[in-house]
């Protein structure tokens, strides 16, 4: 079992910036691949960004096209943790972010391939 907490949304202007945090606990999850997804209002769940497990290919990410060059995802390891820097933001980034477990040590994009899953954390992005 692996509990997942975020932080760090909130309310921001666009062009503005944001870090979240997921804290993940009850085992050590640095052979995991951890991921993030958003869901906006009315819209399906849909990947952002992932990192693989430190088995896998030396930290390899993986990006939604939509947010590329804007994101980025980084891990902590002892801490157990995961980030999502967002930068550049746009009101279209508005939604719900979860963080996510990966089955593998591989990131995927399907959210099929993710087993735990965070309640999520708002950030709101004005214009």
């Amino acid at each position: 079992q692996v509990l997942l907490v975020e932080s760090g949304g909130g309310l921001v202007q666009a062009g503005g910036s944001l870090r979240l945090s997921c804290a993940a606990s009850g085992r050590t999850v640095s052979s995991d691949a951890l991921g993030w997804f958003r869901q906006a209002p009315g819209k399906d769940r849909e990947f952002v960004a992932g990192v693989a497990g430190v088995n896998w290919s030396g930290g390899t990410t993986l990006y939604a096209d939509s947010v590329k060059g804007r994101f980025i995802i980084s891990r902590d390891n002892p801490a157990n943790t995961v980030y999502l820097q967002m930068n550049s933001l746009k009101p279209e980034d508005t939604a719900i972010y979860y963080c996510a477990h990966g089955r593998t040590s591989i990131p995927r994009y399907g959210g099929s391939s993710y087993d735990y899953w965070g309640q999520g954390t708002q950030v709101t992005v004005s214009s």
